[in-house]
């Protein structure tokens, strides 16, 4: 058997499922909450798990144009680097700012970085979102984000 592009990727990203099922199951429960904080990650990591079986026995035929599409580009590989940097360093901050204000600078800044200028939508977008976001978890599903400097 021909190990493909298609394969070799669906394959990596199996054993990033299992692992990262594997932490979701180690994950401490709560007794008194009614949707625990696991359940998000373990439906993330049996959907990559699924996806990435869907993925390997997926068709491949492998033309020189899809040779000619994996050559990135210099300046895109900068832009994800300063990506990864950008997430590094959310990670970074969340508990100790809160969910809100770095979720809200992380996409304002994500944004910039990707090439999107308009300050309004984008500050519009990210503030909505993430309020959004940290109410839907905080008051609906009773899961706790970090707060950080904010008083709620």
């Amino acid at each position: 058997m021909k190990v493909t592009v298609n394969k070799g990727t669906s394959i990596v990203l199996m054993l990033v499922a299992i692992t990262y099922l594997i932490m979701s199951f180690l994950l401490p429960e709560y007794p008194f909450v009614p949707v625990d904080a696991d359940l998000i990650p373990k439906i993330l990591g049996f959907c990559l798990l699924i996806l990435s079986v869907c993925f390997f026995f997926s068709k491949d035929l492998d033309t020189e144009e899809q040779k000619a599409k994996r050559v990135i580009p210099r300046k895109e590989v900068l832009m994800l680097l300063a990506i990864m940097g950008l997430i590094l360093i959310y990670i970074t901050f969340l508990e100790v700012a809160g969910f809100i204000i770095m979720t809200t600078a992380f996409i304002i800044v994500c944004s910039r970085v990707l090439g999107y200028k308009k300050w309004v939508p984008n500050i519009l977008t990210a503030i909505v979102f993430s309020g959004s976001a940290y109410s839907l978890f905080n008051y609906a599903l009773s899961i706790r984000l970090p707060a950080g400097i904010l008083p709620f």
